[in-house]
């Protein structure tokens, strides 16, 4: 069975993601399909990359990072949960991304967005460093807004069609994981 990381990508006091992620994990695990963890950046003490090699290499010197590459090679495709931080993504998560190389490669990943605009420009940004790492981005993704999923901009309650999207992108994630599995395996 397939495992999917459904990753909290920030990491500050107050965040909205822990709610987003254990929405996403709910309904998601309601499917059966595959395997779903949540993966919480905050249990990583991902400090601002310390790695005195290249990630491409793979030889990590810090215990923090053999912990986060463990646990990304682990898993064979993503949800990104992620809030939009002056039109991109979160330091902690674009930190998260680039400790690793190798670990992200013939992978899936789908992209659950919150922010006043639904997080577009962030998800795009994440889109890209993923792309470069070798991960296969799947088209649906879920845009919250601040202003509709979210009552007083802080207690999630997302619009019934935010339900019918997610459903989507992990249909889209399961089969492009599934795909990339001969890849994976070579």
């Amino acid at each position: 069975m397939i495992r999917i990381g459904i990753i909290v990508g920030s990491t500050r006091p107050g965040r909205n993601g822990e709610a987003v992620a254990q929405w996403v994990h709910d309904l998601a695990t309601k499917r059966g399909d595959a395997e779903y963890e949540l993966v919480d950046l905050k249990d990583y003490d991902l400090r601002h990359l310390d790695e005195p090699n290249h990630p491409s290499i793979g030889n990590y010197a810090h215990e923090h990072t053999k912990q986060w590459a463990a646990k990304i090679a682990s898993l064979d495709a993503f949800v990104f949960v992620t809030p939009e931080y002056n039109q991109s993504i979160p330091g902690s998560l674009k930190n998260a991304v680039d400790f690793l190389y190798a670990e992200w490669a013939n992978k899936a990943a789908g992209f659950v967005g919150y922010g006043v605009g639904g997080a577009a420009q962030a998800i795009g940004h994440l889109r890209q460093s993923l792309a470069n790492l070798g991960v296969a981005t799947v088209q649906q993704q879920v845009g919250l807004s601040l202003f509709t999923d979210f009552e007083n901009g802080s207690d999630f309650k997302p619009a019934a069609v935010q339900e019918d999207k997610l459903a989507t992108l992990l249909d889209q994630v399961l089969a492009w994981g599934g795909a990339l599995s001969p890849l994976r395996a070579a």
